[in-house]
């Protein structure tokens, strides 16, 4: 189960929005074939690791990091190809929890006499497939928001000069979470501020995330570089049709969204509902502090990553979320830290929101 967890790397940047799962075949103690699921619309982990057998998998136990479809959708059902291949046995890290599948494959498997479990390595099969677990259970992605600061926890001067806090290193890091994930989201001011392009560069990338700009009065200006280059998408609450066609006709997708009753703004909410319709699994925020507290104070936040440089920059620096001024200590966000580690000279903290 281990190596079908490693293999799952394979497909990450390319199986979206399906999830990228690997599967390894045994028998009689030797690995005879394995897959991982390579792109959307192709064949699943469990008939690739079957195409790649080196001997009959008959009588083989199948290691698979999410349970076997069942249903026909762009694909056959992997459950029916393991039934034909008479495995004897199947091990899944976790259930499926589309709809369309929810045990399913597990109880076709057990009908054909292949003896199922579900379980092993389960925490570490839920963390390689989060952004697909999170579209299934709450309609939106998995959200992780990556911040820069001092040790002091300052983003930026007052005068907003902010380049650069962190090291090369840190940095080269940071693109390599954009890889990994759907999307990469920013606000209108940082794109004001900063003109982002938000594109991966400093490592190897097959494809580039979407562009996310969330914008509630489409301020966006033509020459921004975040629109260069096609796969941009626009998120307002604004209803300017003329606006709106002009960017649709150099190629940036605009979503309306629902707009929140006082302020005007996006619905931050609504917002990362529309972003799993559209298929995305994981979205990435590099934004300012604003929009970082904003969203965390949505509940729309899952994860932060935090790039700590060893520098100070004082109380008149901005701080890393705008969340107000809170009167009791119960108001705190809870966090649990799940990472600690350096990049260069600066630390990376990682941790999931909520408490253990």
């Amino acid at each position: 189960m281990a190596r079908a967890l490693k293999l799952t790397e394979n497909g990450r940047l390319t199986s979206t929005p399906n999830p990228s799962v690997g599967c390894v075949i045994v028998k009689r103690g030797r690995i005879i074939g394995e897959g991982w699921h390579e792109k959307a619309g192709q064949p699943h982990a469990e008939v690739n690791a079957l195409a790649r057998c080196s001997e009959d998998p008959a009588g083989a136990t199948v290691y698979v990091t999410l349970e076997p479809c069942a249903h026909h959708g762009r694909t056959p059902p992997c459950a029916e190809a393991l039934v034909r291949a008479k495995v004897s046995r199947v091990v899944a890290a976790i259930e499926d929890p589309n709809p369309q599948v929810a045990g399913k494959g597990l109880v076709r498997l057990r009908e054909a006499n292949i003896r199922s479990e579900v379980g092993l390595m389960a925490a570490e099969a839920r963390r390689a497939h989060r952004g697909f677990l999170s579209r299934m259970a709450h309609g939106r992605p998995w959200v992780t928001l990556k911040v820069g600061a001092s040790l002091d926890g300052g983003t930026a001067l007052r005068n907003g000069a902010s380049r650069w806090i962190t090291s090369a290193a840190a940095r080269k890091d940071v693109h390599a979470l954009r890889a990994r994930a759907c999307g990469v989201l920013t606000g209108i001011g940082s794109v004001h501020a900063d003109d982002p392009a938000l594109t991966v560069r400093d490592v190897p990338c097959t494809r580039q995330p979407l562009k996310i700009v969330v914008d509630s009065r489409l301020e966006v200006a033509d020459s921004a570089r975040v629109l260069e280059g096609g796969n941009a998408l626009i998120v307002t609450a604004s209803g300017d049709g003329t606006r709106i066609e002009a960017l649709r006709q150099r190629g940036t997708v605009v979503e309306r969204v629902a707009a929140e009753p006082l302020r005007g703004k996006v619905d931050l909410a609504a917002m990362m509902q529309t972003l799993g319709r559209l298929g995305l699994n994981e979205v990435m925020v590099e934004a300012g502090t604003r929009l970082n507290g904003s969203l965390v104070q949505a509940g729309v936040v899952d994860e932060v990553v935090a790039y700590l440089a060893p520098s100070l920059l004082g109380d008149e620096a901005l701080g890393m979320f705008a969340l107000g001024e809170l009167t009791g200590l119960d108001q705190r966000i809870a966090l649990t830290l799940s990472e600690v580690r350096r990049i260069g000279p600066d630390l990376r903290i990682s941790a999931t929101v909520g408490a253990l």
